[in-house]
């Protein structure tokens, strides 16, 4: 092409062409970093929500968490309490076994001796404590007074010889259980 334009409207053409290229060079960069703004922040919304919804999540697991830690505490304190009431209901409920023994030795006649002796604790559904014992009397009459002796005694109840012991007048294995008030 021929241009037959003075010199002055050509570098007039010129600057308009290069302002046209700049400005529309303008735009599209402006554009882009505008959708490129709009790209990320519509990726910021989305996370946010993301992120707000994984807050939600977490927060009812760690109250169904709490809610399950504390059932299980309240489990574990259940348990330790019915320990500890069964040693409070043994050391209230405990006999001295020395008092006994005392009380034993006092009620036994002369020549009458000990054999095995047997303490069966309380518990819960037993209030009295079971003894037993057996042992070696040289007479009938000296078995009745044993018998007679425990009787006399307030913390012994329900003293019981079987027949067996009475069928043999002399060198008597005798055996007998008692229950022990407290």
């Amino acid at each position: 092409m021929i241009n037959l334009l003075p010199e002055i409207q050509k570098e007039e053409l010129e600057k308009e062409e290069k302002l046209k290229i700049i400005s529309i060079l303008g735009i599209i960069f402006l554009s882009s970093l505008l959708s490129l703004y709009l790209i990320l922040f519509s990726i910021k919304v989305i996370l946010n929500g993301k992120l707000e919804t994984q807050k939600i999540i977490f927060n009812e697991r760690e109250k169904e968490l709490e809610v399950f830690h504390i059932e299980e505490l309240e489990k574990e304190i259940k348990k330790y309490n019915s320990i500890f009431s069964k040693f409070n209901y043994f050391y209230q409920n405990q006999i001295s076994f020395t008092d006994i023994l005392e009380k034993l030795s006092k009620a036994l006649p002369e020549k009458v001796y000990l054999k095995h002796l047997s303490l069966k604790p309380l518990t819960e559904e037993n209030e009295r404590a079971d003894l037993l014992i057996s042992g070696f009397c040289p007479d009938r009459e000296t078995l009745i007074r044993l018998k007679e002796n425990l009787e006399k005694e307030r913390e012994f109840s329900e003293v019981y010889f079987p027949p067996s012991n009475w069928l043999s007048p002399i060198d008597i294995d005798f055996s007998l259980t008692l229950k022990i008030k407290k």
